[in-house]
């Protein structure tokens, strides 16, 4: 593997651990997509709700709603007995209490609508619970993306780790703002109707209980089976993502390949295995509420007999309006349990969802251990690599004992076959990865005593691909030094040799720009890059190929554009195009984890090794 895609989505200056947006998996790991490990049930719930917690008042409010609405709920069973047993039979003669029944209607009609009113606002409540708990998640997620290392990023799918910011939360969204009700409401009504049950009738109130048992078997069998199913579709959601990100990003080359039937074909295997596992999960899911009615209906029957059975065999106070009332009762009884299962499916997907959430926010942060306080001011840009031992896979290193001296101010260029280091010395300098081995100083300084943020910002990297954003020409630049003006910007551009092309643009410096810069040529995109390093005024800087996928006409002014930018700073240079280091003050060739060679180039070239080969393959055709 190229040790190029080492370095994909993690040579971005001062941008982070987030790595460059929109790439494909970079890194020695980079095809490998971590297995899903459904976490602790209760765990994850348990955190989920510390979350929801964090909107207490607006928790506790929609809280005494819901008890408010699930009292006149169950009152009003209540008062259409009262209203039944206004009509009574006495010696073959009926009578109603027309005054008792017009006022019990009467309390009925203000019951339900002071209900109809507050589930209302018990609506608006709970969008405003579950947006404020995803607002949350989904800002500490962010937060948490910042500060992996890189290493991560380079490990796991881009398009998966967006999954998990995107559908995942949304999916903890519906949950929240739907489940929350139901479970509170469920609880209060079963509590409640059990109370009004044994109020009008123990006998049947036991016979109410006794689908209870039956019940809860059967949703514990079938959630224990469909939770593999609604971990799994979460898991292929991620990888449909991925494939889809990938696509995009990667169209050039699909096309230019014609492999546009093979990625269409990658893509429906995958849809097809989400295709199957979100039917399956969805029958699954589907199949509870059908179950707990059948079973809501047989303890309906079983209630409707007893009472007619009570009634005439003369035994307890049963009336008419009481077995009604307890038929309604038993409804509310046995419908916060169908409520529960129907719900079952969206809460374990919004599970699924939250512990691949939590996955990500369990992650170790990225290492600094930096205490020294450093004044940038003061940094002169000596740099010393010593015995350098890294691999990124244990037991395959990449650098093997790798010692290099940079002069402050000097410019060193390090060349090498793809795969021998080069880049690698720059993520380690950087910090992007961590030393298995040796040290790394600068001016005498070890880089693990130096905090991260100023060891960043002592550098500036100029890449191959640049990573410009979907905004103005001046603020790309601006991302270097965000409090820089309006003519520190247009300096940074005029020397970088960018302010000719972006003053002959209608918006000049206010021109947006698309996703990665796409209306701009390669090579204007790569003058804004450097703009925006010179802005950035670094001590020390890193130049990583980043003339190699230019013309040679404008290879020459972005030359002279690094030129202009590299004078009076310590400068490391990753060239294949041999002829843009000539000037160096000294050329190291890296091969096998080690510096084989070093010097100028005429030194490298009169003796005759791998520089002189590797010049001799760009120049004069021959192979090595």
């Amino acid at each position: 593997m190229s040790e190029k895609k080492n370095m994909s989505a993690a040579n971005i200056p001062h941008i982070g651990p987030g790595g460059k947006p929109g790439r494909g998996p970079g890194g020695p790991m980079g095809a490998r997509l971590n297995a899903e490990k459904p976490k602790n049930t209760r765990r994850t719930l348990g955190r989920l709700i510390r979350y929801i917690g964090k909107s207490g008042v607006i928790l506790a409010a929609l809280l005494l709603i819901m008890i408010a609405v699930t009292g006149a709920d169950l009152v009003g069973p209540f008062f259409q007995q009262k209203a039944i047993d206004a009509i009574s039979l006495s010696d073959g003669k009926l009578s109603v209490d027309m005054q008792a029944m017009a006022g019990y209607l009467a309390l009925m009609a203000v019951v339900f609508a002071v209900s109809a009113a507050l589930s209302y606002f018990q609506g608006i409540l709970a969008a405003k619970l579950s947006q404020s708990t995803v607002y949350a998640m989904r800002n500490d997620l962010f937060r948490k993306i910042s500060r992996l290392p890189i290493s991560y990023t380079d490990s796991h799918r881009h398009g998966d780790i967006m999954s998990r910011m995107t559908n995942d939360v949304e999916n903890v969204s519906n949950a929240v703002s739907q489940s929350i009700a139901t479970l509170f409401s469920a609880v209060l009504t079963l509590a409640g109707a059990f109370c009004m049950m044994m109020y009008y009738s123990p006998v049947m109130t036991a016979v109410a209980v006794v689908t209870i048992p039956l019940t809860i078997l059967v949703s514990s069998g079938l959630s224990k089976f469909m939770r593999k199913y609604f971990v799994r579709q979460q898991k292929l959601l991620g990888q449909l993502n991925s494939a889809v990100e990938e696509s995009v990003t990667g169209y050039k080359t699909v096309v230019a390949y014609g492999k546009e039937d093979e990625a269409v074909e990658k893509f429906g295997a995958v849809a097809e295995d989400l295709r199957k596992c979100s039917i399956s999960a969805r029958i699954w899911g589907s199949v509870m509420g059908p179950i707990m009615n059948f079973l809501g209906n047989f303890q309906y029957v079983l209630l409707a007999a007893t009472g007619g059975f009570l009634i005439l065999s003369g035994r307890g106070r049963i009336t008419v309006g009481s077995i009604q009332a307890m038929l309604q009762y038993s409804k509310k009884f046995s419908h916060p349990i169908n409520m529960i299962a129907n719900q079952y499916s969206m809460i374990l997907t919004a599970l699924a969802g939250a512990e691949r959430i939590f996955e990500i926010m369990d992650a170790a942060d990225e290492i600094d251990g930096g205490k020294t306080d450093i004044s940038l001011d003061g940094v002169r840009g000596d740099i010393e690599f010593e015995n350098l031992q890294f691999g990124y896979v244990p037991g395959e290193p990449v650098l093997k004992g790798l010692n290099l001296s940079v002069g402050a101010g000097k410019k060193i260029a390090i060349v090498g076959a793809t795969g021998s280091g080069k880049t690698t010395i720059v993520n380690l300098l950087t910090r992007f990865y961590e030393l298995d081995g040796g040290r790394i100083t600068i001016d005498g300084v070890n880089i693990t005593d130096i905090p991260k943020e100023k060891l960043r910002k002592m550098i500036a990297i100029v890449l191959q691909d640049t990573v410009l954003f979907s905004d103005t020409i001046g603020a790309n630049i601006r991302y270097g030094r965000e409090n820089a003006t309006d003519e520190e910007v247009r300096a940074a551009a005029d020397t970088a040799m960018a302010a000719r092309f972006i003053d002959r643009l209608p918006g000049g410096y206010e021109t947006m720009l698309s996703e990665s810069g796409t209306n701009l040529s390669e090579g204007q995109r790569q003058l804004l890059s450097i703009s925006r390093a010179v802005l950035a005024d670094p001590k020390i800087l890193i130049l990583d190929e980043a003339t190699s996928s230019v013309d040679t006409r404008t290879e020459l002014k972005i030359q002279q554009a690094m030129g202009n930018l590299m004078r009076g700073r310590t400068s490391l240079i990753i060239a294949h195009r041999l002829s843009t280091i000539r000037d160096a003050d000294m050329i190291v060739v890296v091969n096998g984890g080690r510096i084989v060679e070093s010097g100028n180039h005429e030194e490298l070239l009169a003796l005759g090794g791998e520089y002189s080969k590797l010049y001799s393959s760009q120049f004069a055709g021959v192979a090595i």
